[in-house]
């Protein structure tokens, strides 16, 4: 499959390049729907850059033709964070209660949910958004670490939400347990109506296995027709 690599894409907080992978080219898009894959919202969550790397290797070995999405792919979307094994970014920002929903709230209940003082405020997120403004997107897929489920924000995706539920043995639910003002989720689905499917590693699992769990599912979901308009 021919990927293009954007290494300097955005930067961190901190100025660290911040690469970005798609499978498309930017002056006519493909007639396939577009597939935003994020890894490493959160530093300290070392599953979901594995995940996303290891999604990386086997999209650069699958046959464009077996791909039913147009895609990109952020491998670690929080490179200050990951650097220093930290929840939030350099700017000690929770990167997903940043997004510029409808929803944000400046308030948290500890310093590693703190929202930024804006929506939007982070780098990271204001690059992510105005990627996304310029390439519409049909679905988001992030990847972390916590209590093992996928959690799907949004109906129409959830035949896809399956696919990974199925592959890991994690249950499949509609929400995280908790409010998440300023998430991913809140700003595709709620704002936009573009679901999101968040997949949870086991935080006690060994991140090197994720791709078993979460691997055929992936595969699955790639190949598998956007199922909804």
């Amino acid at each position: 499959m021919d990927i293009v690599e954007l290494k300097t894409w955005a930067k961190s907080a901190k100025g660290e390049a911040i690469p970005l992978f798609h499978s498309f080219d930017l002056a006519t898009i493909e007639n396939r729907p577009h597939l935003v894959m994020i890894g490493g919202t959160h530093g300290d969550e070392p599953a979901g850059v594995q995940l996303a790397k290891d999604t990386l290797n086997y999209l650069k070995s699958l046959d464009n033709n077996l791909c039913a999405w147009s895609w990109t792919l952020i491998p670690c979307l929080n490179a200050d964070g990951y650097a220093q094994n930290e929840r939030t970014n350099g700017n000690g920002v929770d990167l997903n209660r940043n997004y510029p929903s409808s929803n944000w709230s400046p308030e948290s209940k500890k310093p590693r949910y703190f929202p930024g003082n804006a929506p939007g405020s982070e780098p990271e997120i204001a690059s992510l958004v105005e990627w996304t403004k310029k390439y519409p997107v049909k679905l988001f897929v992030h990847f972390h670490s916590w209590e093992p489920c996928v959690v799907c924000t949004g109906a129409p995706a959830r035949p896809l939400a399956q696919f990974l539920a199925n592959s890991s043995g994690y249950p499949l639910q509609d929400h995280i347990g908790y409010p998440t003002a300023g998430s991913l989720s809140q700003f595709g689905w709620s704002d936009q109506n573009i679901p999101v499917i968040c997949t949870e590693e086991d935080d006690n699992a060994d991140y090197k296995t994720t791709w078993d769990r979460f691997g055929p599912g992936l595969k699955k979901l790639l190949s598998t027709p956007c199922p909804y308009s």
